[in-house]
């Protein structure tokens, strides 16, 4: 009989391979449940990758939607992701609603309409990026109302906002636009010159706006950090690695089409280990 938790360990492992490393950080005895909620999430985010095209996708998500529900057809607990995930909702009596959102906000990535604005894809990552954080808290504290803090909620979208201008050059081959109209229209960023793969200085300003906005939700991070419940470090960890990579995206020839900045994964987990160390440090004082 399948191990439904161990299978989720090795999804996170395969396919997130830093909240795999952070979750390493938890306690022993809360793990396997961030690991499932990390498993679902990534089958989520993995979705468009899988598919030809939207209706396909449209049907996966609703499969997780029913599974959520309780009105999935036949025995859902076959799939071990959605066993553990039921489980861990059960027991650490996390909010069904927030899953329905993420799910929702992932329906954007199945299709190619823009991002109208920035307000709009702030949500998208609160959605995406900041709620997996706050789930990942209410397992690991004892105290659900300081897993909510806004710690979380700014954490995940200056996440969620640098790993999509990481992935720019992917969404561009493939049409899809995730930076928002409003900045495109401020800047005169032509959307169809993106498309064809041009790194225009009209791009380039508006990127730098964006990392802009990124390094304010970290500000705000740092700022609010003193919210989040005792044991809540582990699933913030993932920010720590925003800004080097924002860091990385501020070199002269840097060309935000045509390159995927990257971060060696063993500099990641010296990363990753060092900002353990100092929220534990900072906790203890």
């Amino acid at each position: 009989m399948i191990d439904i938790y161990a299978h989720c360990q090795e999804v996170v492992r395969e396919f997130n391979r830093d909240r795999y490393f952070t979750t390493l950080f938890a306690p022993a005895d809360r793990r396997p449940a961030v690991f499932a909620l990390y498993a679902f999430n990534a089958e989520i985010a993995g979705i468009r990758d899988k598919v030809s095209d939207a209706l396909p996708g449209e049907v996966r998500l609703q499969w997780w939607r029913d599974v959520l529900t309780g009105d999935g057809h036949g025995d859902v607990t076959a799939n071990p992701v959605a066993a553990a995930l039921l489980e861990t909702i059960a027991k650490y009596n996390l909010p069904q609603e927030a899953f329905l959102n993420l799910i929702e906000a992932r329906v954007f990535d199945l299709y190619e309409d823009p991002m109208p604005t920035l307000a709009d894809l702030e949500g998208y990552a609160g959605e995406t990026a900041s709620v997996p954080i706050q789930l990942a808290s209410m397992i690991l504290t004892d105290d659900p109302a300081k897993a909510m803090c806004d710690a979380s909620g700014h954490g995940g979208v200056a996440y969620a906002l640098t790993g999509l201008l990481r992935s720019l050059p992917w969404h561009a081959r493939r049409r899809q636009m995730y930076l928002p109209g409003d900045l495109l229209e401020r800047f005169g960023v032509d959307p169809n010159a993106v498309f064809c793969g041009k790194s225009t200085p009209e791009l380039k300003a508006c990127l730098a706006e964006m990392r802009a906005i990124a390094r304010r939700h970290m500000d705000q991070t740092r700022y609010k950090i003193e919210g989040l419940g005792k044991g809540c470090g582990p699933a913030l960890l993932p920010v720590a690695l925003v800004e080097p990579y924002l860091n990385r995206m501020e070199r002269p020839d840097y060309d935000p089409l045509n390159e995927v900045i990257e971060i060696p994964q063993w500099r990641r987990q010296w990363i990753l280990w060092r900002a353990s160390r100092q929220a534990t440090k900072s906790k203890a004082s």
